[in-house]
């Protein structure tokens, strides 16, 4: 095709997309201003969106990134990927809401129902327990996979958690009522012998799925604010390579356990459960967690990720824009 006439189906792909999209024209009133029948204006706008013209984005704060869930599904070989829009969101929390929210669409969509769920704690899965819908399923148990007692005067969320999912799934909560991390590893190494105990960390390894988020290795861990941890321990252990925790465990970028020691006082299954496991999906948000979440994604230690849209990005090491021109278009 002759160069002059490119650059006239060009104009006219621009020209329709303003009538059609800024005007408010139907296909059949665009032909009708352009001299076109509305077979044409429909390839025009279609080749308008193919070269980039036109984007459009869904920003309600329950849309979800279709473009970005395939390319983390196909690159990284997850399972299952959901992203929701970071735009719009007022802040941290809010953002952590809406991703929690997408979380709790997730599971209750999830289909074989998980007759046994296993959880970890933190505030981002307290807010999923918060947003779920009462009766999102029936009969499913839920059980703690990792040691969750505060040792210090604040309010734990760790059975609360659990308790509040189980209940509006008319299910029944196991509890680990164990701190997370012990001062001596022949007190974890005790504890884990007790036969309640034992029996619930059995339960867990047992347990059909796994929902879970990560912890930054800074000085904003729950950890930290639980009592678990000083600042001068997580100093060293971001010395020794630590963006995050999983479960309780610190890793590496590789996903790799940076602190044998510390991680042998840690009372909970071990990583190794969330390598092996069928279904096992990370509920993470925030700039904060950009580090963690690419070792958690990369070390295969999650088979979903349901997160928000700049996390995602950062996964697949994009700066492009995240518009999913085939997916959201008319």
């Amino acid at each position: 095709m002759p160069r002059d006439d490119i650059a006239e189906d060009e104009l006219l792909s621009i020209r329709a997309a303003e009538l059609y999209y800024d005007e408010d024209k139907t296909q059949d009133e665009v032909g009708a201003i352009l001299g076109l029948t509305r077979w044409k204006v429909g390839r025009l706008l279609a080749s308008a969106r193919e070269k980039g013209f036109i984007r459009i984005e869904i920003v309600h704060p329950r849309a979800r990134k279709l473009s970005l869930e395939r390319q983390l599904r196909e690159r990284h070989g997850l399972q299952d990927a959901v992203v929701v829009p970071s735009s719009g969101a007022r802040d941290d929390r809010e953002l952590r809401e809406r991703v929690a929210q997408a979380a709790a669409d997730y599971l209750a969509a999830l289909r074989p129902v998980p007759r046994t769920l296993g959880i970890s704690w933190g505030r981002t899965l307290h807010d999923v327990a918060a947003t779920l819908n009462e009766n999102w399923a029936v009969g499913v148990n839920v059980v703690q996979v990792n040691g969750g007692v505060s040792v210090n005067q604040r309010a734990g969320t760790a059975a609360a958690t659990a308790v509040e999912i189980a209940r509006k799934a008319s299910g029944e909560a196991t509890l680990l009522p164990s701190p997370a991390i012990l001062e001596r590893i022949e007190t974890k190494q005790s504890i884990e012998r007790d036969r309640t105990v034992a029996g619930v960390l059995d339960a867990a390894a047992d347990a059909v799925a796994y929902l879970f988020s990560a912890g930054p290795a800074d000085h904003s861990s729950a950890h930290i604010q639980s009592g678990y941890l000083t600042n001068v321990d997580m100093d060293e252990l971001v010395r020794r390579g630590a963006v995050g925790d999983v479960w309780g465990r610190y890793i590496n970028a590789e996903g790799m356990i940076v602190d044998p020691a510390l991680d042998d006082r840690t009372l909970g299954l071990g990583l190794d459960a969330l390598r092996d496991a069928a279904t096992s999906i990370l509920v993470v948000a925030g700039k904060a967690k950009h580090p963690v979440t690419r070792a958690i994604v990369t070390g295969g230690l999650c088979t979903t990720l349901v997160t928000d849209e700049a996390t995602a990005l950062d996964v697949l090491g994009s700066d492009n824009d995240s518009t999913d021109d085939k997916d959201n278009h008319e």
